[in-house]
């Protein structure tokens, strides 16, 4: 299948899904190949992710490992486990064969671990079984776990003639050549090779000579999260992986950080909507219910803590003070909104990198912005108190309140996400329920003690 030519958008419609499953029921084999032919790999994973399992069998087993290797590595998580189930050993080396390290590994490692070796052994290639084993021992979240061997790398003391001819042999191996590499005798990373300098310069100049010593490289124990903010800062296509000894052992392409980069958003996304484990909407009820309960739960201690804060000031709140509570919701929602902005603020300024100087000056600065803030909206609920009840105490009480309880909400948004991140925990679990709670039970507190002290009830 040419892989390499452009295609036009992909779009799969009730027809198209109708003509696979009916070449698929007559087993029109031929026909069934030639009309897959004409899309990429990644528009047949799509196609195989709404057909049956027994469909998607059917077409694994029909195409070449060459064409149905990439297309096992698109595939839904839960959908790739099941087929390879479904398929032997033999079948999945086959198959493992025909990726580059990484993809493989990340294959193999989906297999139990009693399978893992089985499948391993029946891997043909020799080197590419090595790799695969060298990898499979580096944890996931690694730069050792992300990294593929394959790389075109060349020695500072070849000669330009001698590095073009070798360099054509392993970019037979490699699927894109985004630098070349220089290495030492001791296999010890140097410097990087600009195809420019090595197409102009003298057949007998040294590489040596010609290489660049400025590059960016990551060390094979390094966070994931760490290697994606390097390339990201950097503008990298491509970064080497480097032991601590400055051994080059492999690199990690920009396409497996955009996988770290979504698989981190997801999470965040999750932990904000109060989801504590990584969870689709295709998983069982029971799943869905242990991820979403803790910070339901949550929500369930403050909603009483609010409770029994209100029940505090029950009696105080005689007459015209009886309104305030007709306000509660209103503060408890802008408390619950201006920490969740604050707190998303910092958690996506972590993320980045961007936080920079103490936690103090970033608490100022917070204070200041949330007193703005609070002024400009106290002022309009001032204004529409006023108007709606007449008592100038009332809306007085109200409106102070209102700054009072931003500037906090504010504050809490900004330092619990900061405390977490020092104290190694994620940050964006501070975006969901936990600031919403926190806020809207010390937000009705405030908003009670300082009514009553203007109020003098």
């Amino acid at each position: 299948m040419a892989k390499d030519i452009e295609h036009i958008q992909f779009e799969l419609t009730p027809q198209l899904l109708e003509q696979v499953n009916q070449l698929i029921d007559t087993k029109q084999d031929i026909a069934l190949s030639t009309f897959l032919d004409s899309f990429h790999y990644a528009d047949i994973a799509e196609i195989l992710d709404e057909i049956s399992l027994d469909g998607a069998l059917y077409i694994i087993k029909l195409l070449d490992s060459d064409t149905t290797s990439d297309i096992l590595k698109e595939l839904d998580d839960d959908l790739r486990e099941q087929i390879l189930k479904n398929l032997s050993d033999t079948e999945i080396a086959k198959e493992i064969e025909e990726l580059d390290t990484d993809d493989a590994t990340d294959i193999i490692a989906e297999l139990p671990q009693d399978r893992q070796e089985e499948v391993i052994s029946k891997i043909e290639d020799e080197a590419h079984k090595a790799e695969i084993k060298e990898l499979l021992a580096y944890p996931e979240d690694t730069a050792g776990g992300l990294m593929a061997k394959e790389l075109v790398k060349v020695y500072d003391t070849w000669t330009v003639a001698g590095c073009l001819q070798r360099i054509k042999g392993q970019a037979e191996e490699v699927t894109r050549v985004h630098s070349v590499y220089v290495v030492n005798k001791q296999e010890k990373l140097v410097g990087r090779l600009s195809l420019k300098d090595l197409i102009v310069a003298k057949n007998e100049q040294k590489i040596s000579d010609i290489y660049i010593s400025n590059v960016d490289y990551v060390n094979v124990t390094d966070e994931a999260d760490d290697v994606a903010k390097i390339m990201s800062k950097y503008d990298l296509e491509a970064i080497p992986v480097v032991n601590d000894n400055q051994t080059l052992l492999g690199r990690i392409t920009i396409d497996d950080i955009v996988d770290v980069l979504k698989e981190e958003a997801d999470k965040d996304y999750q932990l904000a909507a109060g989801i504590t484990q990584d969870v689709e909407a295709d998983d069982s009820i029971f799943q869905l219910t242990r991820a979403r309960i803790p910070w339901l739960f949550l929500g369930l201690i403050g909603g009483i803590g609010a409770f029994l804060i209100m029940g505090g000031f029950e009696d105080a709140f005689t007459g015209e003070a009886f309104k305030l509570f007709f306000f509660t919701p209103l503060i408890a929602a802008m408390a619950g909104n201006v920490g969740v902005q604050s707190s998303a603020i910092i958690v996506q300024g972590l993320a980045n990198d961007d936080v920079k100087g103490s936690i103090n000056s970033r608490l100022i600065k917070e204070m200041l912005l949330a007193a703005l803030n609070g002024l400009i909206l106290s002022l309009f609920l001032f204004l529409f108190v006023f108007a709606y009840e007449g008592s100038l105490n009332l809306a007085l009480a109200i409106s102070v309140s209102l700054v009072a309880v931003i500037i906090v909400a504010g504050l809490i948004g900004t330092f619990v996400p900061l405390f977490l991140d020092k104290r190694g925990i994620d940050p964006a679990i501070a975006t969901g329920p936990f600031i919403t709670t926190s806020n809207d039970i010390f937000g009705i507190l405030i908003y009670f003690m300082i009514a009553k002290l203007i109020l003098g009830i």
